[in-house]
């Protein structure tokens, strides 16, 4: 049995991201690359918009806690909604906060370079869950321990 190049697996919050989620820095459009001669022409740059569902594509920095190697911890995540997604909770520090995500969907993907290549996953949602659901979860958890730490 064969699956397409590009299919995404619905996959719950909790199953891909144990610890949960903090985000670092905001949401912003992502945008098509623009070559310099678009840039010298004055041509405005252009948002992505998803080939599947037709929604405008944003991305946003996460750092995944439970991962152990540091050069896999911070990626990029796709929101894919018409306007732009705003985060339900509030800073825990300044530029970070603890989020959780809904309709999340995982596409596997190879990453790395030369030999040292592994396997990895694009993930999309189409934004964020509700503030109470992100402070009764895991999510509070970990970022109570990580408090406990710092004090």
């Amino acid at each position: 049995m064969a699956i397409d190049k590009g299919y995404r697996f619905a996959i719950g919050f909790e199953d891909a991201f144990t610890q949960g989620l903090v985000m670092v820095g905001e949401v912003s459009p992502d945008t098509e690359y623009q070559s310099r001669e678009d840039r010298a022409a004055g041509r405005a740059t252009r948002q992505r918009v998803d080939e599947i569902s037709g929604k405008r594509q944003w991305k946003v920095t996460v750092t995944d806690p439970s991962e152990t190697k540091a050069k896999r911890a911070s990626f990029e995540i796709t929101l894919l909604a018409d306007v732009q997604p705003v985060p339900t909770t509030s800073e825990v520090l300044p530029g970070m906060r603890p989020i959780e995500l809904e309709g999340l969907t995982a596409e596997p993907k190879v990453a790395g370079q030369g030999e040292f290549k592994y396997q990895s996953y694009m993930f999309r949602a189409t934004g964020f869950k509700a503030a109470g659901s992100v402070t009764g979860g895991k999510t509070s958890r970990s970022a109570g321990d990580a408090s406990a730490k710092a004090a």
